[in-house]
């Protein structure tokens, strides 16, 4: 029996209340929930502290490039479908260097899930602007407040058509956890945008703040998180107020079943072993 313990490692090393801790505990229990065994699990992760969370979760992990977490993901999805994909950073290796890679990814809609803690700063460097931030907000790099306008990923992802787009807030463990279930459950891309507050360099966006003006889409009888165009309507504009389930589409295949002739088999579970006459012949190519 797949228990929590499975998914434990060596002690997290962030801050003390960070938001990311709550991230990993939902992601730890949500694996569990849905009886994934370890083996069958990775966790590809960018550069950021939310990076560390590749090392803290009991599976397999790769710690890759600034930005990078999304195309390895897909790389490790296509090569081996039968393993849960997990891609996971923050909003600075996300929303700067990984947008375009946040982009394509939507577009291709390859079986994976991308878990994003948004801090709305850049923690591991100390705090600086991220392209989160609010304007006006003030950090070492933006004494006088922040001029450039946010990215707002929700409304993104709805624009860009992603077949799965949530958001959760570190500090409900609880509904979190039941978002990325239906995140992994999803099949096709799925994305899951995590307030994650940075209780050492971000006094603004808090766990205080975020219970005070959060809206739980999960708890309004009267929101059809199946309609497009009713979600893009609801974000506008109080994109930073909404959690819950906001879009899902279960009519769009994946890419992997959209694409022809894509093999049944695990790519990575193929006998690729050469004969010595394979041998031969392709040795004598390069002669």
């Amino acid at each position: 029996m797949i228990t929590i313990k499975d998914f434990k490692t060596e002690k997290a090393t962030w801050c003390p209340g960070c938001g990311d801790f709550g991230v990993l505990n939902a992601l730890q229990k949500a694996a569990v929930n849905l009886g994934i065994h370890p083996d069958d699990i990775v966790v590809v992760s960018g550069i950021g502290c939310s990076g560390k969370i590749s090392q803290h979760f009991g599976g397999y992990g790769f710690h890759s490039l600034h930005g990078r977490s999304l195309p390895v993901a897909q790389a490790v999805k296509l090569a081996n479908k039968d393993l849960t994909v997990i891609a996971a950073g923050g909003d600075g290796d996300g929303f700067g260097i990984g947008m375009g890679h946040f982009i394509h990814a939507m577009r291709r809609n390859v079986d994976i899930t991308y878990v994003v803690m948004d801090n709305h700063i850049y923690g591991l460097t100390t705090g600086q602007a991220s392209p989160t931030s609010d304007v006006g907000f003030n950090t070492k790099t933006s004494p006088y407040g922040t001029v450039e306008a946010p990215i707002h990923p929700i409304q993104l992802a709805l624009a860009q058509e992603c077949g799965f787009v949530a958001q959760g807030f570190s500090g409900n463990i609880k509904q979190l956890t039941q978002l990325i279930e239906k995140a992994i459950w999803h099949k096709g891309f799925s994305f899951v945008n995590v307030f994650s507050p940075c209780v050492t360099f971000n006094k603004v966006n808090t766990y205080d703040f975020y219970k005070q003006e959060l809206v739980n889409l999960d708890e309004d009888d009267t929101y059809d998180p199946h309609d497009r165009s009713a979600a893009l309507a609801r974000v506008a504009g109080r994109e930073s107020m909404v959690v819950g389930l906001i879009y899902e589409d279960t009519g769009r295949p994946s890419f992997e079943d959209a694409t022809y002739g894509f093999p049944e088999e695990a790519i990575a579970k193929r006998d690729w072993s050469l004969s010595q006459a394979d041998l031969a012949e392709l040795s004598a190519t390069f002669r």
